[in-house]
């Protein structure tokens, strides 16, 4: 950061002065330099930093001060400090003197600077500053001559001073001598850059403006183009170069055109034609003080015609989109004079053809429309005046056709799409909607700003289709940056706490003045307070209502007249409950209109409500006559102010209360008859219906208000709702009654109206749903704390469940301990409620609520009696479900016991099955391949001889192998074992071999007997344990098992034995071969056979 040091007198210290930090009130920096009587320089570079900084009030207090004679006096030696501050003022009076549009401003500013100068020049005459200051002031005054006498006197002095050759070349050029004045400016040019390498781009412009005037415009492009290059700035080269664009009459040098004109206004805010360029572009923005001041400004610094015509023109226009329709066309008349021919300038005849259109002289207009026709023939606006000709003239469908042939012709014209959309709104709002979406879109496409109104509209479209969060998005664009968005983001909620107190208060205006005066800037321009009125509409809408009453009271800090505002303060305080303040906030609008009949309606109704049944006939009557009884609004009022009347709480004669009825019905009849879609005055009728007894009429009429109601975007209307529910109510159907209340909630009140949930507590107690009324009125508890009339309402409820469980002829335990919490609760609340301070208040009698407290005291003690009967029945039941539930195992266990030894026995079965065919195929290939390797012939003699030397041993063999087939006839063995058996006995002496195999085969089948054995063990264990797990285990079973283990071993043990007697051996063989399919046949075969076998 640039600082300066101001020394302290008599001492070393310094005052650090931090440039970009300049206090706001120049005051305290002028007293620290006189109080250290600082250098003059310091004063000045103080002074010229505040004037950089765009605070020129301060810069100019600085310099006067300095220039006061006591500084003269106390600094009369320095010279050149005093004469550059004096200097600095003469140039910024001269500065103010060319640009000031009234004549005697602007010769005050001229005599000021003059005086300035003159001062400067008595300290030292021969200064070329001064003399060139007063060159500059010359010029601006329009004396040519004296000014180049100035510019003479500096470079007689000093040939090589530029800024004096500059003085006498910008003299030569108004005098018209353009070529005298480029060769001077090219000299300056080259002076400059060798005196001065980093001075500004300006003194390149004159050279531009020379070559410009002598037609050279290639050359004068590339010079301007040179001075923007090193000063981005130069007004004058902007200027240029956008009439050069603009005369390219391309759609991009036009644009490129009118952006430099734009950037020219920011800069130097008098050019002429970038006056007439950008108060055209604030006119499309809606901005029409603005085109005022630019057009006015253009008109009163140029003498131009084309200038003044289109200057002309656009403050026509701004009169025309104002309504002054007279002064609008005088300024189209005088365009047209300056323009002359059409062909030269076409748009003041199209704005005086629309001044004649709208004045209602459509042959006139057509005159001037056709005329532009003639120039332009598919010209857009032309299109949109005629479609408005079409609408004067009922064709609208005509008049959309060529809007939209508008649109159609150029598709980026974002003025057809907005005149299409303004055109759609009463008849189409969601085409419209989307015509203005593409207007914005088009007009940010551009780079464009959107208007205000545009966004205006697009935000209210977007609020009556109920997409709340685009129009908070689009009001928020259009009011822009403010104090507002503080407000609205949370941004000032310290200011808002410090005035907490003050929230309710709704037309204090401290929180503002507070701000202002914490430096808060709080300028709200007209033009954004109809944006920024929508915007707290809508806020207002979420249920954001601090924040909406934040705006409300800031627009009417700012527009103290502005009624709508209080109407809504007044509306949000009724809502709150505070019917004092919104009667004194419609009192205030009154104050601005006294007939306004919204604000006389508001407060009539805000008047009934607080009772004064009087006074607010009497405004009823008054907004009715403010509007020649043409208002249906104040007709319902009045039919409401009778029906009100009519169901007062007070006793009233059924006569009156008759008439009353009859009088609302006839005056919501009579809205009916002038407008038959006022749902208002159709559920008033309804209303009036159910209260005389006429539910399913008034059922009906409810049903078509809401159908109607809910079929509309527009409309939000919750009462249709709650009549219906209390019809359905009244007619004892409580199911829809409750799905009507329930809907109406969540539908309009975000479930947060605990009136509505009371009215639904309520049903649900009718129908005798305890459960449901007792959750209900805790919600409408929570909803409404304060409210011990809920709390009261919670305490019966209770009492009510309790009564009715114990009056059932069968409840359970569980039911009977939830009634005698219930009952504590219930006492407990009927206990709060009598030691509460404010019965009264609340409308409570002392003594009934002791009556409830000790009826439930008494529910208490017979429901111990109850609860410990339904124990005892609930643990006898649980005992005998037990029983028969242990019972139902062991069955169920012993049947999954007996299963699963069936399905063993026959796998078991299957696989023996099995082995027996493929055991049977194995003998037979052995026997076969016997047969084959042996003879047939001696083997039948050996057997004769056999037969022969042994035929009765032979016989006792068949006669004991008769014996062993007759014992095996239910075994799983077949009959080729047998002959297998014989065959080997027969051929032993011829075939020793035979007998190892055999040997062999007898080794294979005992381990098959054992796999077997095995296998039946592992089954009978399983089985074994599957009873066991039922409880119904064989104790005999482990005698039965090990039977067949001590016969495998005993015949193990004679296989063992001397090989000695073969033919012993054979038959053990045998007998053992028997054994063992007895065994695998028979698990459970007595052992004691198989002994007595064997012996």
């Amino acid at each position: 950061m640039v600082s300066v040091y101001i020394p302290v007198q008599n001492s070393e210290e310094e005052v650090r002065v931090v440039l970009d930090q300049l206090p706001r009130d120049a005051s305290d920096i002028l007293d620290i330099l006189k109080a250290e009587q600082a250098p003059l320089d310091l004063w000045f570079i103080i002074a010229k930093e505040y004037f950089k900084q765009g605070k020129i009030e301060q810069f100019r207090q600085i310099l006067e001060e300095g220039s006061s004679p006591e500084i003269d006096d106390y600094y009369a030696d320095v010279r050149y400090e005093r004469i550059a501050i004096l200097n600095a003022l003469g140039a910024y009076y001269s500065y103010l003197g060319k640009i000031e549009t009234k004549q005697r401003e602007k010769e005050e500013h001229f005599i000021l600077a003059t005086q300035y100068y003159n001062k400067a020049s008595r300290i030292d005459v021969h200064e070329p500053s001064t003399w060139i200051g007063k060159g500059q002031l010359l010029l601006a005054k329009g004396e040519v001559d004296q000014a180049f006498a100035a510019f003479k006197i500096v470079l007689d002095g000093d040939r090589e001073n530029v800024s004096a050759l500059l003085g006498q070349a910008c003299v030569h050029f108004n005098r018209a001598r353009y070529s005298d004045s480029l060769e001077l400016y090219k000299v300056v040019a080259h002076k400059a850059l060798q005196a001065y390498p980093d001075c500004p781009g300006a003194v390149r412009l004159g050279i531009g403006l020379c070559h410009y005037k002598m037609g050279q415009l290639e050359k004068a492009r590339l010079a301007f183009q040179r001075v923007l290059q090193l000063d981005p700035e130069n007004v004058e080269a902007l200027v240029a170069l956008g009439i050069m664009d603009l005369q390219t009459n391309e759609a991009a040098g036009i644009r490129r055109g009118m952006e430099r004109m734009q950037r020219a206004f920011e800069i130097y805010p008098y050019c002429a034609m970038s006056l007439n360029y950008l108060a055209n572009h604030f006119f499309f923005t809606g901005q029409h003080f603005l085109v005022e001041q630019l057009t006015e400004t253009a008109l009163s610094v140029t003498n131009h015609g084309p200038t003044k015509s289109h200057s002309y023109y656009n403050l026509a226009r701004s009169y025309h989109s104002k309504g002054d329709y007279e002064t609008a066309g005088m300024y189209y008349m005088a365009s047209v004079k300056e323009s002359n021919k059409p062909h030269d300038f076409v748009l003041p005849y199209y704005g005086l053809g629309q001044v004649q259109l709208k004045l209602g002289d459509f042959r006139t207009a057509l005159s001037n429309f056709e005329k532009v026709l003639e120039v332009f023939p598919e010209n857009c606006e032309t299109l949109k005046a005629l479609g408005h000709i079409y609408v004067q003239l009922g064709q609208t469908e005509k008049a959309l056709e060529l809007l939209r042939k508008a649109a159609k012709v150029d598709p980026r014209d974002a003025q057809a799409f907005l005149e299409l959309g303004e055109l759609l709104i009463t008849s189409d709002p969601g085409a419209a909607l989307d015509s203005l979406r593409t207007a914005r879109s088009l007009l940010k496409k551009i780079g464009e700003e959107v208007p205000i109104e545009l966004l205006n509209n697009i935000g209210v479209l977007q609020f009556e289709r109920g997409e709340f969060e685009l129009a908070e998005q689009t009001f928020k664009e259009a009011v822009g940056d403010g104090i507002w968005l503080a407000f609205v983001h949370g941004r000032a909620e310290s200011s808002m706490a410090d005035s907490s107190s003050h929230i309710q208060q709704y037309k204090d205006m401290q929180l503002f003045h507070r701000l202002e005066e914490d430096g808060a800037f709080l300028e709200l321009p007209w033009y954004k307070v109809t944006a920024l009125y929508n915007l707290a509409r809508l806020l207002e809408q979420l249920h954001n209502t601090e924040t909406a009453c934040m705006l409300y009271r800031l627009i009417l800090f700012k527009y103290p007249e502005y009624m709508d505002a209080y109407l809504r303060l007044a509306a949000i305080a009724k809502a709150r409950g505070d019917i004092q303040s919104s009667i004194e906030l419609a009192a205030d609008a009154l104050k601005v209109n006294c007939k306004c009949p919204n604000a006389l309606s508001i407060l009539g109704d805000l008047e009934l409500k607080s009772d004064d049944w009087v006074k607010a006939k009497e405004t009823f009557r008054a907004a009715r006559e403010a509007t020649d009884g043409k208002d249906s609004y104040t007709t319902l009022s009045l039919g409401n102010w009778n029906y009100f009347a009519a169901v007062r709480s007070e006793k009233r004669a059924p006569k009156l209360e008759a008439t009353h009825l009859e009088k609302a019905k006839e005056l919501y009849t009579k809205v009916l008859v002038h407008h038959s879609a006022n749902l208002y005055a159709a559920n008033g009728a309804g209303v009036v219906l159910a209260e005389k007894g006429n539910f399913d009429v008034a059922k009906d009429l409810f049903m078509q208000v809401q159908e109607a109601a809910s079929g509309s975007i527009f409309l939000q209307m919750p009462d249709v709702w709650i009549n219906l529910a209390h019809v359905y109510f009244a007619l004892g159907n409580f199911a829809l009654a409750v799905k009507m209340y329930q809907n109406c909630l969540r539908k309009f009140y975000y479930n947060t109206d605990s009136q509505i949930v009371l009215y639904l507590a309520r049903t649900h107690y009718e129908a005798e749903q305890w459960q449901e009324c007792k959750k209900t009125l805790l919600k409408a508890i929570h909803l409404a704390p304060s409210n011990y009339a809920l709390r009261f309402d919670a305490g019966v409820t209770m009492q009510k469940f309790s009564a009715s469980t114990l009056q059932k002829t069968k409840r359970t335990a569980d039911e009977v301990r939830c009634t005698v919490a219930e009952l504590k609760n219930a006492v407990r609340i009927f206990s709060q409620l009598s030691a509460a301070s404010n019965l009264h208040y609340y409308g409570f009698d002392e003594k009934k609520i002791e009556t409830h407290v000790g009826y439930c005291k008494h529910l208490l003690e017979a429901a111990k009696v109850h609860c410990e009967a339904a124990e005892r029945e609930e643990q006898q039941n649980r005992q005998r479900i037990e029983l028969a539930r242990q019972v139902a195992l062991a069955e169920e266990a012993r049947r999954k016991a007996e299963e699963q030894r069936k399905v063993q026995l026959e796998r078991r079965k299957q696989e023996d099955e099995l082995k027996q065919v493929m055991q049977h195929e194995e003998n037979f290939k052995r026997i076969k391949e016997q047969w084959k390797s042996s003879g047939h012939g001696s083997k039948r003699k050996d057997r004769s001889q056999e037969e022969e030397d042994g035929g009765a041993h032979s016989e006792k063999k068949r006669r004991k192998g008769g014996k062993r087939r007759k014992k095996d006839k239910n075994s799983g063995k077949s009959r080729f074992e047998t002959e297998e058996a014989e065959t080997d006995m027969n051929m032993m002496d011829d075939h020793e071999e035979e007998m190892e195999y055999d040997d062999t085969h007898m080794n294979y089948n005992d381990q098959m007997i054992d796999h077997k054995e095995t296998e039946h063990d592992h089954v009978e264990d399983t089985a074994q344990d599957l009873l066991a797990a039922a409880g119904l285990e064989d104790s005999d079973a482990d005698d039965d098992m090990a039977a067949p283990s001590s016969t495998t071993n005993r015949r193990r043990r004679q296989w063992s034995e001397s090989d000695d007697d073969e033919q012993p051996q054979r038959e053990m063989i045998q007998d053992s071969d028997v054994e063992a399919r007895d065994v695998s046949g028979k698990p459970n075969r007595d052992p004691a056979a198989d002994v007595e076998e064997e012996d």
